[in-house]
This record gives C-alpha cells, sequence and structure tokens, in this order.
C-alpha cells in the first residue's frame, strides 16, 4: 500500500509528483523528515538525498585499512613465527632472531619490542645516539616514527614481541580533553627498559597470535592499545622521559685487571672486596657485572680456576697433594680432596694416576712414555 506525498512537500523540493526513485524507479514517497520510496521487498531504502548524505562518509573497508609496518624490511635476518595486521591501530608480529646485524630502515610508525626469550647484547645506533645494553626477558625497546637508525646488532639468539602504534598514539583532540600537549607527544628512543607496567599490557597479546579469532578481540585490543599509548604517553614522550643514570660498567680493560690479580693470586686467601678494588667498584656491583661478564660468579670463577691450576699441576709435577692443596689456596688435602671430586668426578689420586700411569720411584721424575697430559 503506497503511502500519498502531500502536494506542497513535492513542491518544496521542486518535484513533481510521482518522480521516481533512481535506485528502483518506483515513485518517491514522504513519511515525516526523510524520504522513502515504495519499498516492494525492501529493495529501495532511500532516496536521493539520503544517498547522498551517505556519500560523504567514509567507506567502512577504508576507515578500518590495516596499519603499515616495517618489520618485513627491518627484520630480514630473523623467523617470523605469527603475525596480526588486520587493526587498524596495532600491528603485533612474534619473531626469532638469530645473532648479526639487522637492517636500519626509518620506521614509519612507532615501534615497541619486547624481549619473551632469549638474550644478549643489543647494540644500536639511532638518531645519532648509540645505545648498548644487555638484553634479558621482560625488557621493552621504544622505536618512535621516523628514527634515523644506522646500526642493530644483536650478540645472540632472541624471542621478541613487536608492536606497531600509529604515528599519533591518540587522536589530537583526545589528547586535547586530557589536556597533553599533541606537539609533544612523542615516544623517546629507549633500551633496556625493565617496565613490569609494559609487559603486563603487551603480553596477553602473544597468545592472542595463537587461538582462534573472537568476535570481542578488536574490542580487546582496542583496550590494550589505549592502555599502551596512555603509559607511553606518561613516561616515555621526549617531555617526560629522563634516562637513568648510568650505572657502573665492567670494561674489558678492569675485567682483565681482575683475571689477571686472580691468576697471580690463586695459592692466596683471595677476598671478594680485593677483586672489586681492582675494578674500582663496590663488591655488590663488582659481583653482578662479573657475573654478566664471565656467566659465573667471583667465587665460582676462582675455584674453578684452581681446579685447573692443580689439573695441570697433577699432571706436570710428582709434588705431594698436601703441597698441591697449599700451593693452590686449598687450604688443606681434605679441602683440595673435595673440591676437586666435586669439580671431575675424581680425587687428586685417581686424576693423576689415570691420566699418567705409575709414578717413578724418584720424587720430581717420571718416564716420559708414560706420562699423558690430560689439562
Amino acid at each position: 500500500m503506497l503511502i500519498s506525498a502531500q502536494p506542497q512537500q513535492s513542491s518544496e523540493r521542486n518535484e513533481p509528483p510521482g518522480s521516481l526513485c533512481t535506485c528502483c524507479d518506483l515513485p518517491l514517497l514522504t513519511v515525516g523528515p526523510l524520504d522513502f520510496a515504495c519499498a516492494v521487498a525492501n529493495k529501495c531504502q532511500v532516496n536521493a538525498d539520503v544517498r547522498q548524505r551517505s556519500s560523504d562518509t567514509p567507506d567502512r573497508a577504508e576507515a578500518t585499512m590495516p596499519l603499515p609496518t616495517h618489520g618485513d624490511e627491518k627484520y630480514q635476518n630473523s623467523e617470523k613465527l605469527a603475525e596480526a595486521k588486520d587493526w587498524q591501530h596495532l600491528g603485533i608480529e612474534h619473531r626469532k632472531f638469530e645473532a648479526g646485524r639487522q637492517e636500519t630502515p626509518v620506521p614509519i610508525c612507532n615501534e615497541l619490542v619486547l624481549l619473551l626469550s632469549g638474550g644478549g647484547i643489543v647494540s644500536r645506533t639511532g638518531n645519532g645516539e648509540t645505545q648498548t645494553s644487555l638484553a634479558r626477558p621482560g625488557m621493552t625497546y621504544l622505536v618512535p616514527v621516523g628514527t634515523q637508525e644506522s646500526h642493530l646488532e644483536l650478540s645472540d639468539r632472541m624471542e621478541c614481541l613487536h608492536l606497531y602504534l600509529p604515528p599519533a598514539l591518540l587522536d589530537h583532540s583526545a589528547l586535547a580533553d586530557f589536556d597533553v600537549d599533541p606537539d609533544k607527544v612523542e615516544i623517546v628512543y629507549a633500551d633496556g627498559l625493565a617496565d613490569h607496567v609494559i609487559f603486563q599490557i603487551c603480553s596477553p597479546l602473544r597468545d592472542l597470535l595463537y587461538r582462534p579469532r573472537q568476535p570481542t578481540d578488536a574490542l580487546f585490543v582496542e583496550g590494550i592499545q589505549t592502555a599502551l599509548a596512555a603509559h607511553l604517553i606518561g613516561c616515555y614522550t621526549i617531555d617526560r622521559w629522563r634516562p637513568p643514570e648510568r650505572s657502573p660498567s665492567l670494561g674489558p680493560r678492569r675485567l682483565q685487571r681482575v683475571i689477571d690479580f686472580i691468576e697471580a693470586s690463586l695459592g692466596t686467601d683471595i677476598r671478594l672486596d680485593e677483586l672489586a678494588a681492582q675494578a674500582c667498584l663496590s663488591p655488590f656491583h663488582f659481583s653482578r657485572l662479573f657475573r654478566e661478564a664471565t656467566g659465573l660468579s667471583p667465587h665460582r670463577y676462582v675455584t674453578d680456576r684452581r681446579v685447573q691450576a692443580a689439573r695441570h699441576e697433577l699432571t706436570h709435577n710428582d709434588a705431594p697433594l698436601v703441597q698441591i692443596a697449599l700451593d693452590f689456596g686449598f687450604g688443606s688435602q681434605a679441602n683440595f680432596t673435595r673440591v676437586f671430586r666435586k669439580a671431575t668426578g675424581l680425587t687428586p689420586g685417581q686424576y693423576r694416576e689415570l691420566c699418567c700411569g705409575s709414578l717413578q720411584a724418584k720424587p720430581g721424575r717420571r718416564d716420559p712414555n708414560q706420562r699423558r697430559d690430560c689439562s
């Protein structure tokens, strides 16, 4: 059943009665403020004016265009395990790296790198600033859009989660609502951030890559992106972030001085504060940095060096075991036997016999044909 159009309304629109809809070729109708066509089987819903207003709205597919990222261009020396790039304001990649150099294109969006496993030395140079850090799981690296990186190298294998955020972390109008100057919303080029808030916000995104997509995922991702952007704006923009004070370091020269001191003092009681003094560090900082540099605590390193020196002496000299124990700082033969057996699985006597055979009757002499150097 057709509803008759009011003549005065048709004249106001300068359309004669009986004008046809350009969509379905049926007469135009007027119901209240909106014009509807005679929609047989709902084939036509809006008239030309409504369609014109709709044409001013961006296409939905265009509005939800995925965020362009640069991971494939930058991380060519890596294996991409998974990715999600169908969201407008967040891209996610899970990558596995081998040691070596990476490419350094200019990033087209903000990048956050979260170390999931592995670790080692990360050396990079961006905007003329060189950064070197010891990467450990949970640490974060920030690379703002437009950074002029010239060097990026990893010393060991690593597994990372890469998050890509748009150049404008949040809309300018949203920033103004919170009294934030949009011109200062630029994140810093920072490395080795031990920020547990970032880790808690971002770590659930890894699981998102390995489960079936759910209808609520878009809302979930939008919430994480907003929370992450707010945290970065609150802590890591160029006007808010202050680099931490440089922590003490144990460079190669200092480390070598400590090692030389240990080698010259194996027969004495080596104290931790003496080693720290050689490195010009406090005992607390020295213990941590020495472990990072060698993989062993100072005590363990000294013990291992004493055992190695004793092994060499057992295979090259017929000196009594008690003398070797005293010469290399074990204090007593009993302690020497205990420490040596724990390290090698053999007592000093068993080790000497196994490596060198029977001893000659004359002390200090051994048949050269029976000697086997097992040091």
